[in-house]
């Protein structure tokens, strides 16, 4: 195969090695030169990319930002630096970049454009006031320009791909590959024991809403009536998004004592391998990554019948699945996990050897860029 100039555009740089680690090290193996842009890039990040080969420049981007203005800036220069770079394939990931990065590479005329998405996000989540419902009907106008103008549309679930044939934003099926989310790195979240001592349920993601944060406080709040040895943490942080906890009520949480508030952390090993569950109650996702991180490390999951979620675990094989949204549900799971002899490492070790089968990152890359023909 011809070695080619690839561009992968993200909204915030650690993500280019936490979540495309995998990906742009099978490019430059396959001899390809690779160039990255993204928002926020820390040194770490910048050597890193650096170490597997990858050059990188920052990108002027605010990921909550809905000023036309800075978002027209945006657009022109990425036009800008797609016709200095001249790559062969641009590769935009998430809603953001995947918008205005196709968008300015269709216009900067790259010859192959490809979008990523890795969950559908705000745009399509239930409105809760108007701005949200106008901040959506604009964000997938947008979105549905772009996708046009791309030969492969690369999503984490069947689920995505229908709702995006159903509200009519993909020109055509044959573009959409689905892919088993970004896989994990098997190496990296090795299979650890089960700890001793009680049992510990963990959440791992952005304080939002719609990931279940509030039902898991709930399950935790109401667990540990009836399990007072057991403890709930919290990996994760607030976010910018419109959907996210306030401070208050996380604060109220913690002085509450119903959870352990580890903050964000860069690496989320020791905290799985303290754990013995992962709880992810989301109400939609691409394909939960907190959730193949826990499998691969050995550890139980509990998740919803939510998109994106339903694929990772097999119910009362390798996990436990709950309605979205249902606390009760929740509740009754995590109860059982506790009450019932054998259950916990059972599923723990179906799972981990789940995602041996279907989610080792290295596979997912191999996929994703035999489709890209890379």
């Amino acid at each position: 195969m011809t070695p080619k100039r690839v561009m992968v555009l993200g909204g915030w740089a650690p993500s280019l090695i936490k979540f495309r680690g995998p990906l742009l090290a099978a490019m430059v193996a396959r001899g390809h030169q690779v160039f990255a842009m993204a928002a926020q890039a820390d040194p770490a990040t910048v050597e890193e990319l650096r170490r597997l080969g990858v050059s990188f420049t920052e990108l002027p981007l605010e990921r909550a930002s809905a000023d036309p203005l800075q978002d027209a800036r945006l657009f022109a220069e990425l036009v800008r630096r797609f016709r200095a770079t001249r790559p062969d394939t641009v590769l935009a990931y998430t809603v953001k970049p995947v918008v205005y990065g196709c968008l300015a590479a269709r216009a900067a005329g790259v010859p192959h454009r490809a979008a990523m998405l890795t969950g559908l996000g705000y745009a399509f989540a239930e409105p809760t006031n108007w701005k949200h419902r106008a901040v959506g009907q604009v964000a997938r106008g947008l979105l549905k320009a772009s996708l046009a103008g791309c030969q492969t549309v690369l999503l984490q679930n069947p689920d995505d791909r229908d709702e995006l044939l159903r509200r009519g934003l993909l020109a055509r099926r044959s573009q959409v590959v689905v892919t088993r989310g970004s896989g994990v790195d098997l190496t990296h979240y090795a299979r650890a024991p089960l700890p001793d001592g009680p049992p510990r349920f963990l959440f791992v993601g952005r304080l939002l809403a719609e990931k279940g944060i509030r039902e898991y406080v709930e399950l935790a709040r109401q667990l540990r009536v009836t399990h007072p040895q057991a403890r709930f943490g919290v990996v994760g942080w607030i976010d910018e998004n419109p959907g996210s906890v306030r401070a208050s009520e996380l604060a109220q949480w913690i002085e509450e004592g119903v959870i352990e508030y580890a903050g964000a952390l860069t690496d989320v090993r020791p905290a799985l391998a303290r754990a013995h569950v992962l709880v992810l109650p989301s109400y939609r996702e691409g394909t939960p990554r907190s959730v193949l991180e826990a499998m691969s490390m050995g550890r139980a999951v509990i998740t919803t019948d939510a998109p994106g979620c339903r694929e990772t675990v097999v119910h009362d094989e390798s996990g436990l699945v709950v309605p979205v949204r249902d606390a009760a549900a929740l509740v009754a799971a995590g109860r059982r996990l506790l009450d019932t002899p054998g259950l916990l490492p059972r599923l723990a070790e179906a799972g981990q050897q789940r995602a041996r089968a279907l989610y080792d990152a290295a596979a997912v890359a191999a996929h994703v860029l035999d489709s890209l023909q890379l």
